[in-house]
């Protein structure tokens, strides 16, 4: 887990990037209100990379809302959905994937998410519950009658988790675009860089001790 405050001085090219990542998806974690939606449409923008919401995601596979989910299935019903479509998700490649707040607690998805590279929109508790009271969004984890003490427990059963990501980007409110070149220029310094290719043809050694230039 590399944490980064501040973007970098040198932003890298955001199209050298998505070459470097090859293909690599980007799954944006973190509490809900994390802006990871808002932030992930200008980072795919950046990168030429196509943006899926996996919350909405789901609602189109249900052909229900999250809520109705949630009433219906309850959570561990929710869970499952959210594992099989977090599958399917990651058989496509060049996407940011903003995640469900809960998609890390189940483990089964950890192997899907390291398939790419996971970042973790660290958003501060009082900036959360900030921008959750003016989101009208039904948040049926948070359908409590204090849902600040709420918040704050799943907050804290949540954050070891979220700390097993690739990256952190600590937010402190600034605008989605901001934040989105925060996690680029991050994105270099935990990419190994390319093996460059030969510059001339190996060699190979028959099961004579000859040296041959091919396998011909």
């Amino acid at each position: 887990m590399l944490p980064t405050d501040q973007p970098s001085e040198r932003l890298s090219d955001p199209r050298a990037l998505a070459r470097r990542l090859q293909g690599l998806n980007l799954y944006l974690v973190g509490m809900m209100g994390a802006g990871k939606s808002a932030v992930g449409r200008p980072l795919a923008d950046a990168l030429g990379y196509t943006f899926i919401d996996a919350d909405d995601t789901l609602e189109r596979v249900a052909g229900r809302s999250i809520p109705e989910v949630f009433a219906e299935d309850g959570e561990e019903g929710f869970r499952l959905l959210e594992t099989q479509v977090l599958n399917q998700i990651a058989c496509i490649q060049r996407l940011v994937v903003a995640t469900g707040g809960g998609v890390v607690t189940r483990p089964q998805n950890w192997g899907h998410l390291r398939q790419g590279v996971v970042v973790w929109l660290d958003a501060p508790e009082p900036l959360l519950l900030e921008r959750l009271r003016n989101d009208p969004t039904p948040r049926p984890l948070l359908n409590d009658a204090d849902s600040a003490a709420r918040l704050g427990d799943l907050l804290g059963r949540r954050r070891p988790l979220y700390a097993q990501a690739d990256l952190t980007i600590r937010q402190d409110g600034r605008p989605p675009e901001a934040v989105a070149a925060q996690v680029l220029a991050a994105l270099p310094t935990i990419l190994r860089e390319l093996t460059p290719p030969p510059q001339a043809p190996a060699t190979l050694v028959d099961g004579e001790g000859r040296i041959t230039p091919s396998l011909n």
